[in-house]
This record gives C-alpha cells, sequence and structure tokens, in this order.
C-alpha cells in the first residue's frame, strides 16, 4: 500500500532502526518504546490485521512467531517477553498493517490488561 507507515519502512523510504531483515520479515525498535526492549515483528507483504490473514499467510505468521524469541534475547530481554498483536479498532490497532510488538527487558513487565486500562 502505497500510503502505509509500515509499507514505507519496508520499501526503505522511512527510516528505521532495524533488529532483523529476511526476504519475508521485518523486525524494527518502536519509536515510542514501551519497555528497555521494544521491537516490532511486520511481514513485509502488506496484510492490513490478523483478522484479514489467509490461509497462504501462516508461514510468515509462524516465522514471526519463531523469530520473536530468538530476537527477545538478542535485544536484551534473555528470561522472557510479551508479544501484543493489535486487530482492528476493538483491539486498539494503530497502523493498519499486521505487526506483532515484542515487549521486554531485564526486569518483569507490569500488568498486561486491568479494568483501569481496557
Amino acid at each position: 500500500m502505497d500510503d502505509c507507515i509500515f509499507c514505507k519502512i519496508v520499501r526503505g523510504e522511512v527510516p528505521a532502526k532495524k533488529v532483523y531483515e529476511d526476504d519475508e520479515v521485518l523486525g524494527f525498535h518502536d519509536i515510542r518504546p514501551l519497555a528497555p526492549v521494544h521491537f516490532m515483528l511486520v511481514p513485509k507483504k502488506h496484510i492490513a490485521s490478523l483478522a484479514d490473514v489467509a490461509a497462504d499467510d501462516a508461514g510468515v505468521l509462524g516465522r514471526m512467531l519463531t523469530l520473536s524469541g530468538k530476537l527477545a534475547r538478542e535485544q536484551g530481554s534473555p528470561d522472557g517477553f510479551r508479544t501484543i498483536i493489535n486487530s482492528g479498532r476493538i483491539g486498539r490497532q494503530d497502523v493498519m498493517h499486521l505487526h506483532i510488538h515484542v515487549i521486554g527487558g531485564p526486569e518483569p513487565l507490569g500488568a498486561m490488561l486491568s479494568k483501569s486500562n481496557v
């Protein structure tokens, strides 16, 4: 998509601090990190959200999840991490290009959800 910020990052039109890249997946640091380790994994193919994946997207989704742990450790989260995929308006997805947030660091993260932030 021409106006998608993540597609622009994939094409190299917008700079990003990359943590990983192959033919199907790009990983880069979040510009507003929520923890010492916070990067995103995106498919290079534009997929709007998790609700829009097709059966032929299973391989790239599996690859993204498989990379999560390896990259989290490499980025400084050796004892665990959190993955988040926001989907659609209700899921508070801000960029309509499927992405996995990988969040962690040396210290435990706070609560995932509470009534005050749902």
